[in-house]
């Protein structure tokens, strides 16, 4: 019987770094960032970042630990089936690859946006048909062209947040800009905090979906050269640099901009010109800013849809080895790519994108089902791990045999886990005191699929929750090394 065709591994530890890193810098920090200074404060927007961040490092050691035991493009469906319930990694890949597969047509429907604002009277479609057929040219070539793609792209959004860093350091202190705000901001009215802890909780929502894309660091390891390496030198690098970038961006922009500005309450992905980052740049003197920022947005949300692609394609491919999807979409190229499963995820997101023409309903709901199912996915990588490293112990392992430990078992994966409740939970509580059932069935939609997927296939399949002592806890044999 012919052996199995296998993805092949490509991606360089730099590769890796990158891609973890630049999968949660972006439209959320070069965007979003001004809205949760108007809401929070300065005080309370930083405060907001910083323990989501917290929460995504503990979230990243529970999946680098499992990633270096058993390093596959299936990640966190692969581990919640063994460790979990095999009902579970059903429904928790289905629901990551659905969720990229949206992105994916989100993404290429706000590069048209963004291109608009260079040329106005060009007709949208063309240019998301273009970010399309890029992004499926991309990924359909070796695995090192999508790694260095994705190198690239987010070392400009890196380069893009240390000069961002300087100048408006320098603006701070007046030496451009010709005003000094100093640390006045701050304090001004009702800052650093304002609305409190509850403001504070409103905007934590906000940095959670800033932050998501960090996991993809789980699904690079199938492919990565390396994994016992680069995988937990990527999970310690991203967590400072991640950490490093976003309080002290928050806190130049909030320096320099007060919280009661306008242009942070209109902050939005479809208007750059209102970017907190360009407000700042255009303080300090700088009249190109928008163009320049508009730039940078387009690269990260091209890099956005590439990163969805590689993810939700990588994640169908190993459901299908699983036996969670047809067996055709487990099929690779010459070039180790699982071209079918690309094909198919490259087709949904082209028919969702077409529903944003002509159905603008169908199109919010299909968005607004993906809208929670980041959360989901965390949700389903801390519960994993906690069930992995309870029974590791259990069948009398030691922690030795592991090559990366993650921090504070079990305080880190139980706060994920009770964050991530308190996150899903908390995303549009207006709308129960409303009685705002329409808003609430869209807000929450993801949530039912996702138990339905769950307890659908439990029923069928007749699974049960796996007994810790028959969890397979041995580490995956690393084959199909890159060639030398």
């Amino acid at each position: 019987m012919a052996e199995k065709k296998q993805v092949k591994r490509g991606l360089k530890s730099r590769h890796v770094s990158m891609i973890a890193l630049g999968g949660c810098i972006g439209t959320g920090l070069f965007v979003a960032s001004g809205a949760t200074i108007h809401n929070a404060g300065p005080g309370g927007a930083l405060v907001a970042y910083i323990l989501m961040g917290i929460m995504v490092y503990f979230l990243m050691t529970s999946l680098g630990e499992m990633a270096t035991n058993m390093p596959v493009s299936g990640s966190f469906s692969t581990y919640s089936a063994k460790y979990v319930d095999p009902a579970l990694g059903f429904a928790m890949g289905w629901n990551y690859w659905f969720n990229w597969a949206i992105t994916v047509a989100v993404d290429i429907s706000t590069v048209s946006l963004v291109m608009g604002f260079w040329f106005p009277h060009t007709p949208a479609w063309i240019w998301s048909a273009i970010a399309l057929g890029l992004i499926f040219l991309i990924n359909v070539l070796a695995v090192s062209a999508f790694g260095e793609t994705e190198f690239w792209m987010s070392l400009i959004k890196v380069v893009t947040i240390f000069v961002f860093l300087a100048i408006g350091i320098l603006t701070i202190f007046g030496i451009m800009g010709g005003h000094a705000t100093g640390l006045s901001n701050f304090t001004y009215k009702a800052a650093p905090f304002v609305d409190g802890i509850p403001g504070i909780v409103s905007v934590f929502v906000v940095a959670g979906f800033s932050f998501q894309g960090t996991e993809l660091v789980g699904i690079t390891a199938g492919e990565a050269d390396d994994p016992h390496k680069s995988v937990p030198k990527a999970i310690h690098e991203v967590f400072w640099r991640i950490i490093l970038f976003y309080f002290l961006a928050i806190f130049v922009i909030a320096a320099v901009i007060p919280y009661t500005s306008p242009d942070l309450l209109g902050s939005s992905a479809t208007d750059v010109a209102i970017s907190p980052f360009t407000i700042v740049f255009k303080r300090a003197g700088l009249s190109a800013a928008a163009s320049v920022m508009n730039a940078v947005i387009l690269t990260s949300v091209i890099s956005s849809a590439n990163s969805g692609m590689y993810a939700s394609t990588r994640m169908l491919y190993a459901m299908s080895d699983e036996g969670y999807a047809p067996k055709f979409f487990g099929k690779v190229n010459k070039s180790g790519i699982p071209f079918m499963a690309l094909l198919a995820t490259t087709v949904v997101a082209l028919l969702t994108f077409l529903t944003s023409l002509v159905g603008p309903k169908i199109y919010l709901w299909l968005v607004a089902a993906s809208g929670l199912t980041g959360f989901i996915a965390w949700f389903g990588i801390a519960l994993s791990h906690y069930r992995f490293r309870r029974a590791f112990i259990k069948q009398g392992h030691s922690l030795d045999e592991l090559k990366f430990h993650a921090t504070w078992f079990p305080f880190g994966p139980v706060l994920c886990l009770l964050l991530c409740i308190v996150v899903i939970v908390g995303q549009d509580l207006g709308s129960f005191a409303k009685a705002d059932w329409f808003q609430i069935g869209v807000t929450y939609m993801s949530v039912p699929l996702v138990l339905g997927l769950y307890f659908g296939y439990k029923l069928i399949k007749k699974t049960h929750i796996i007994p810790l002592d028959e969890v397979d806890v041995a580490p995956a044999k690393l084959e199909n090394q890159t060639e030398k």
